[in-house]
């Protein structure tokens, strides 16, 4: 089998406090996965310690690109973490489009705006997950509609 992301013995801490402890979790290469639990579980810990925005006390962390172990820092660009919806103004006008956008903006650099390969690829990572018919839905309305 071929992994996407694997993490062995992953142990992450809040000030010498274990909050997550020898965690192991393989996602295979082209799976869409899901980190499910009540809140205050760790899910936003986990992920936020496996991209190395958060510091671990043990473990690793690998991350496979077509197959093959990643060691380059270029492959962490299609790599995207959008954090929980705490930190979103849903009154802002944007839609489920630009959102899925944003994971672009590592690629393009500074002061550059998607071109049309940029939406074409967000709007096919849209219709792999049953969302492309909400695209250009402001984001404050999606619950309000079913695709």
């Amino acid at each position: 089998m071929n992994w996407a992301v694997e993490i062995e013995d992953m142990t992450v801490a809040y000030d010498r406090h274990p909050v997550l402890w020898d965690v192991d979790m393989k996602v295979p290469q082209g799976a869409l996965a899901a980190v499910l639990g009540p809140n205050g579980a760790g899910k936003s810990t986990l992920l936020k310690a496996a991209l190395g925005l958060i510091p671990t006390i043990s473990g690793r962390v690998k991350f496979y690109v077509n197959g093959t172990l990643s060691v380059f820092k270029e492959d962490k660009k299609q790599i995207v973490y959008i954090p929980q919806s705490g930190s979103v103004d849903w009154d802002f006008p944007t839609t489920v489009l630009d959102v899925v956008l944003m994971g672009r903006y590592g690629h393009l650099g500074w002061f550059r705006r998607p071109g049309k390969q940029d939406r074409e690829l967000a709007l096919r990572t849209l219709e792999k997950i049953g969302m492309a018919c909400k695209s250009s839905l402001v984001i404050a309305k999606t619950d309000e509609y079913c695709c």
